[in-house]
């Protein structure tokens, strides 16, 4: 005893095997039947946030509450306070839902909860996650020795594409920052790339002016003629142009931009290139569908979210690149505190924004070990599929599409009001989306692709099948009479 305090037992935090056990069970009982439950439900509930603010004001935490109780009650107010996802009618924003696979690599992960941040403290996950994104570098073409990280999403890695080319064109930015670059630098990605890139250039330093978005073609892909003009033009402006962003699949259109053309005018322009696939790259896991990215294996970096279109659970975005050396650069640093380097190996912590850091290529992992390539090649092929079928039975009902793309994004717009007015065709699209919502029956949004107005539907869950197809075709003309 020491201060009247036992140190000869485990502290007061401690659950025995045992009864861990039947938490993780009981867990797991609730997780499962949530799955099976959510299909049956609206994707949508209806918001009552003061009745979730009410129940939650119960919880002071100042007592132990029972399991059952506070399990209960979690999966209750998750049911009713959220856009489920992972319902088999969300065509929304690539977040489908995770497989099992990726959920049980969650749970391991937490228990053993490794730390990532120095390769002396946790050797076998750091080669468990190296080894994801070896295969993942081979898929997409990189060269042997590419290296890279796993981050919480796309933005990180994209951002951490923009230190990396900033330390690579300017290797004294690393420490002197833009005071090291003459004139201001510039960043170039398509008007319909995604607009993290704005916040990115505020948080590197550079300012949201640094970020000049390039107009796009009539199939929404960045226009190659403008970008040119856009360069030279900086340039006589005595501007520093250093990356180029090229997206393979749009958040709005599913546009893929020009990767061949994009790749020569970088190299003839001394432009870091990097490509934006958060979503597109998962098809580099299809031997059909691959071709679609023909020329990101001369890309300088590339990002890849698993949670997009590989049905992991959030998030577990990658960031790889050919150029090991700039990319400890970028972030290498040492401190007493941090064991010495192993021989050979470039700790996490000095390759990536992070330091600390969950293990997070574990359910990447399991789930490509225990699914196979083969079938995730087979799921994405299938979602292309249904795609085409949705695009179909949209056309059948009068619909007309206005994005035009391989991958499994349906935007359409109502003919009559998509020649009328612009400002009344928008506000009409959002209502028929907002109506679908409401519903409940199904998740769409609407869209705005070069000023023009519409509906956008996307197939990424792994549950949707040909008769969810049919019901949201059907959702959208019962809004469209209510409108």
């Amino acid at each position: 005893m020491i201060g009247g305090v036992n140190m000869s037992k485990p502290g007061p935090l401690h659950v025995d095997s045992g009864h861990a056990a039947a938490l993780l069970a009981q867990a797991s009982t609730l997780a499962t039947q949530h799955h099976v439950d959510v299909p049956g439900g609206p994707v949508t509930p209806p918001a009552d946030v003061a009745a979730i603010r009410a129940r939650l004001a119960a919880y002071d935490f100042e007592t132990a509450r029972c399991a059952d109780d506070v399990f209960a009650d979690v999966m209750d107010l998750l049911r009713s306070g959220m856009v489920h996802t992972s319902h088999p009618r969300y065509f929304g924003l690539f977040n489908p839902a995770p497989t099992w696979w990726g959920v049980a690599g969650e749970l391991i992960a937490a228990a053993a909860n490794p730390q990532l941040a120095a390769y002396p403290h946790a050797w076998a996950p750091v080669e468990i996650e190296r080894h994801v994104l070896r295969f993942l570098a081979d898929r997409l073409g990189l060269p042997a020795g590419s290296a890279g990280s796993f981050t919480v999403g796309g933005s990180e890695a994209n951002q951490t594409a923009v230190i990396v080319a900033l330390t690579k064109h300017w290797p004294d930015y690393a420490q002197q920052g833009v005071r090291a670059v003459r004139g201001r630098p510039l960043l170039y990605a398509s008007a319909e790339s995604h607009l993290a890139w704005v916040k990115i250039a505020h948080v590197a330093g550079l300012g949201r002016q640094a970020v000049r978005l390039v107009p796009v073609d009539a199939a929404h892909r960045m226009d190659v003629d403008q970008l040119r003009t856009m360069l030279d033009a900086d340039r006589a402006a005595g501007d520093e142009p250093f990356l180029l962003v090229a997206t393979a699949g749009t958040t709005g259109a599913g546009a893929l931009d020009p990767l061949p053309e994009l790749v020569t005018l970088a190299r003839e322009s001394g432009l870091y290139l990097h490509v934006d696939a958060a979503w597109g790259g998962s098809v580099a896991l299809s031997d059909r569908l691959r071709p679609l990215l023909a020329g990101v294996e001369a890309a300088d970096s590339v990002t890849v979210d698993a949670h997009k279109w590989m049905s992991a659970p959030m998030g577990a975005g990658m960031f790889l690149t050919p150029h090991a050396d700039a990319l400890s650069a970028s972030f290498d640093v040492r401190t007493s505190f941090m064991p010495d380097a192993a021989d050979g190996t470039l700790d996490p912590y000095a390759s990536s924004v992070q330091w600390s850091r969950r293990f997070t290529g574990l359910k990447v992992f399991l789930s490509l070990a225990g699914q196979g390539r083969l079938a995730f090649a087979r799921q994405l092929e299938r979602d292309v599929a249904l795609g085409e079928l949705l695009a179909l039975r949209l056309a059948e009902r009068g619909w007309v599409r206005i994005n035009a793309t391989p991958l499994p994004v349906v935007c359409v717009a109502e003919p009559d009001v998509d020649r009328g007015d612009p400002g009344l065709s928008r506000s009409w699209h959002a209502a028929v989306a907002d109506e679908v919502v409401r519903r409940g029956r199904a998740w769409i949004s609407s869209v705005q692709l070069a000023g023009r107005s519409g509906l956008r539907l996307c197939v990424t869950s792994y549950l949707t099948t040909e008769r969810d197809i049919d019901l949201v075709a059907g959702e959208l003309d019962a809004c469209r009479a209510l409108s």
